[in-house]
């Protein structure tokens, strides 16, 4: 499997020599791990005394430190007060003779740093060298005149014996010298260790001699990053966010591609983020959104990690250390406190704005890191509906950048303009005819429908683009993480069948779970509607709860064992799940997929082996939980897996289509676009050659992603970037306009004779304001919004500031509401009496709340409040411990 689930097993891979290599491991990562992963590890490695007597967490790590025990490494990264003056002076006093093993070293010719920027290994400054006594160490820099210049880490690459690559912190010291004939020492382990004490103590160290490899380096520069003006393009997702940016030229004025060469000049470039296998693995274009604590011992300066690296931490520590995944659903909510807990027990508080800034600073210090400049302008895509709520959050969180508001695209339209692009650079478009399109964005946590009508005119000096947009509706509760689930369900229920059976229970077929054959399923939703047909499969995932537990918050008052056992269990199947996912979803010809230990050559080339070393569950059996190291004997073939989500992903493209197939508006649209990275999926196009014809569905993957990040998912960042470059250079005269959205929701609120009076009407054009009246000493005034289809509503209170109103004319009111507000409505208001008006937000995705009074035959205006229609993106959540 690709990404991992526990923490991170030191397989036994052997050296290009033939050497087997014996798995080590840190006190720290050991302290990380559970009681159960450490007895993982005990009969990964055969220590038998820890499988044959059961030892409590303690021992393990003593146990397992003793024979498999790997000194930790000690480099210098964050500046120390009179660090570097400390390492100076004991380079001058304790520096021997130097070692003569310089001629069996290789370095870059050429190395250039930044100050501020980080280094790492997709810099490309590898570091060979064929010496035994060559660790992970501290590489100092220095000057023909033993003046220190700067400290770099040397970091092993992988497994291969003697390739390392040369590291930095952001903020690690770096100092100009008049004399630039520079060097690197390369010292051993135990005088690395003495340099390490010495930055970072306080007291004076006993006398030591230090020998060093000295390496010349033939041109090594520092430079200051200089600020540019491209954009850097972030698609902020719920389940994944991209960036990159188009990098002319002249983008910087020296431009520096490093030895790794990765910068394309005159190129959109996009950013890489490491993989599930850390920074020694592949580095890929998207990172999963998502935020861990890793120290909050000083919550003035909570430490955090962030995509794979937050991953792969909460499963390693498999304690209660906080994860945040779908940080994007706090938009309207971004100023709460969250409480967080780091893996080791400290506790601390902070607002949704920081963490939020934080994530978006760690994409920015990496398109930096990997493209050598500052960026400060940004542009930030956003849903149709919620644009004008991100351009203001982040605004004001990231007060540093600029973020792009007059030309900020959305995520539909920018997803649209990448295929105008296409068709303008092929010259394939009828010039000056109108065209319609409707754009289905279907994410990791949410799907959104929006049209568009767009019109390209080849111009005497540009492009004019004539965009008008209209979000028709949505499903916040609905995406790719909906389907991850639905395949995890029923992966529990055929797992809890095997171990409590020890084979696999003839009711675990899908047949039996889903009771409704693959060709009948759409007329079964169509008559009875998605849950009806999903009702046996939540009533067996419920029964296997009993066997295999995932719902780990049940478990929050329980001992700590029982816990991890739990919350291990659920990320396992959810992981197992969403490789299963994407393995038949992204790749041409698997048909079946099965788990093994360990590598094994597929007999078929329709089978997918998915690897899964670190494979252990915890099963219940008479109330006590039990191990299992067994994988399950199982394949899992395509027809299941499409049979299981066929139903959903019909139900949701009914939702959107059905009223506009039925009026016929459906026909009008030339162009359907499916985007965002679930609707590559097959069953998508399958449901909607029910209400359109195939070729009417642009639905495209190129082939050489197929392996890698899907062109769907880079869709967005790509259109914002051609869009906002095509517009600098002058090739387009765009104008783009947005209706007032179809709103999915209804307000309503009581008068006091107890009758509803419904305020907004759900899917219904608002011409005018509606209000509701009440005392003018009243102080709470209750509204209730109900979500389309939805059987309950949710209470909003609008809190009367009665020192707040101030006396106006209708002219003063006209002036700010325009018509929203007829001037009939304000002239029937009586003294005593106040009017709450509701109108929906305009560019806002809410409702705002305007009282208006009457106190002496004088009108009174009081403060208006938006409402947001959702508090959250999306109120489902699979991460919350309840699944």
């Amino acid at each position: 499997m690709s990404g991992p689930y526990t923490y991170r097993l030191h397989n036994h891979s052997m050296a290009s020599d033939g050497v087997r290599f014996t798995a080590k491991y840190t006190r720290a990562e050991l302290e990380q791990m559970t009681t159960f992963q450490l007895r993982s590890i005990c009969n990964k490695e055969r220590l038998v005394e820890g499988l044959a007597n059961p030892l409590d967490r303690d021992k393990l790590i003593q146990l397992i430190l003793r024979f498999r025990g790997a000194d930790s490494t000690k480099l210098i990264r964050k500046p120390h007060p009179g660090g570097f003056e400390r390492l100076e002076r004991a380079l001058r006093q304790y520096l021997g003779a130097d070692r003569k093993d310089a001629g069996r070293m290789r370095v870059p010719a050429k190395i250039v740093l930044y100050e501020d920027i980080r280094l790492g290994r997709m810099d490309g400054y590898k570091v060979e060298a064929e010496l035994p006594w060559l660790d992970e160490t501290n590489v100092l820099i220095v000057n023909a005149l033993g003046e220190m210049c700067g400290i770099l880490n040397l970091v092993k690459d992988g497994m291969d014996v003697g390739l390392y690559y040369l590291s930095r912190d952001s903020s690690a010291e770096l100092r100009r010298t008049a004399n630039q004939h520079y060097s690197l020492l390369f010292f051993r382990r135990k005088d690395s260790d003495y340099l390490h004490e010495a930055y970072y103590g306080d007291r004076p160290l006993l006398p030591a001699s230090l020998h060093a490899v000295r390496v010349p380096v033939a041109e090594l520069a520092i430079r200051t990053p200089e600020r540019t003006e491209a954009v850097l393009a972030i698609d902020f997702g719920t389940s994944n966010t991209s960036a990159g940016a188009y990098l002319d030229s002249g983008y910087v004025s020296m431009p520096d591609s490093g030895a790794s060469g990765r910068i394309r000049l005159n190129e959109i470039n996009y950013v890489t983020f490491p993989g599930a296998d850390g920074p020694g693995g592949e580095w890929l274009e998207v990172l999963p959104t998502a935020v861990s604590v890793e120290d909050c011992s000083n919550p003035e300066r909570i430490v955090y990690a962030f995509g794979e690296d937050a991953l792969r931490g909460s499963r390693a520590a498999g304690t209660r250390g906080t994860v945040m995944r779908g940080i994007k659903r706090w938009v309207n909510d971004y100023k709460r406190t969250e409480e967080l807990m780091d893996p080791v027990g400290n506790t601390a508080r902070a607002p949704r704005s920081e963490i939020l800034a934080s994530f978006i600073r760690y994409v920015v210090g990496t398109a930096e890191q990997q493209f050598k400049c500052r960026f400060r302008h940004l542009h930030l895509s956003a849903p149709v509906k919620l644009k004008a709520q991100f351009i203001e959050m982040f605004s004001e969180i990231l007060p540093e950048y600029r973020i792009e508001a007059a030309d900020a695209l959305d995520e539909g339209v920018a997803v649209l303009y990448n295929t105008l692009a296409d068709q303008m650079e092929r010259r394939t478009f009828a010039d000056g005819r109108q065209y319609q399109a409707l754009v289905i964005d279907c994410g990791g946590g949410t799907t959104d429908l929006s049209s568009c009508c767009f019109r390209i005119e080849d111009g005497r000096i540009a492009y004019k683009l004539d965009i008008h947009t209209t979000y028709e509706n949505g499903d916040t509760n609905f995406g790719g993480n909906n389907l991850t689930y639905r395949i995890m369900q029923y992966m529990k229920i055929v797992f809890a069948g095997y171990y409590a059976a020890e084979t696999r229970l003839p009711d675990t077929e899908i047949d039996a779970l889903i009771g409704v054959s693959s060709g009948d399923i759409y007329r079964y939703v169509d008559d009875h509607g998605v849950n009806a047909l999903y009702a046996e499969l939540e009533r067996r995932y419920r029964e296997a709860e009993a066997i295999l537990p995932t719902a780990y918050r049940r478990y929050e008052h329980a001992n700590r064992e029982e816990y991890e056992r739990v919350l291990g269990n659920f990320y396992l199947l959810w992981d197992a799940a969403e490789h299963m996912k994407r393995e038949f979803f992204r790749r041409t010809g698997i048909l079946r997929s099965r788990f093994e230990a360990e590598h094994v050559p597929p007999a078929d080339t329709d089978l997918n082996i998915a690897v899964m070393s670190r494979w252990m569950v915890s099963v219940l059996e008479n109330g006590r939980f039990r191990e299992e190291y067994r994988l399950p004997d199982v394949t899992f073939n395509i027809r299941e897996i499409e049979q299981l989500l066929k139903a959903d992903i019909y139900g949701i493209v009914r939702k959107f289509l059905e009223d506009i197939y039925q009026d016929g508006r459906l026909q009008d649209y030339s162009i359907i676009k499916l985007t965002g990275q679930s609707c590559r999926i097959d069953v998508f196009r399958e449901a909607l050659k029910e209400f359109v014809p195939g070729r009417s569905i642009e639905f495209r993957q190129k082939a050489e992603d197929t392996d890698r990040v899907p062109e769907l998912k880079l869709a967005c960042v790509r259109g914002a970037i051609r869009y906002l470059n095509a517009k600098k250079m002058g090739r387009i005269e765009p104008l783009l306009t947005s209706d007032v959205p179809a709103i999915p929701y209804s307000v309503s609120a009581y008068t006091h004779t107890g009758q509803e009076k419904e305020l907004i009407e759900s899917l219904a054009p608002l011409r005018t304001a509606r209000y509701i009246s009440r005392p003018s000493h009243a102080v709470e005034v209750e509204f209730f919004l109900t979500a389309s289809g939805a059987p309950a509503s949710r209470r909003h209170v609008y809190h009367n500031r009665l020192d707040k109103f101030r006396p106006v004319t209708y002219e003063d009111i006209a002036e700010l509401y325009g018509k929203e507000i007829p001037q009939d409505d304000t002239d029937s208001i009586s003294n005593g009496e106040t009017r709450y008006f509701i109108f929906t937000g305009g560019s806002r995705w809410g409702f705002h709340v305007v009282p208006i009074a009457r106190k002496d035959e004088i009108l009174q205006l009081g403060v208006k409040r938006f409402f947001a229609f959702e508090n959250d993106l999306s109120e489902l959540d699979f991460f919350d411990g309840t699944k």
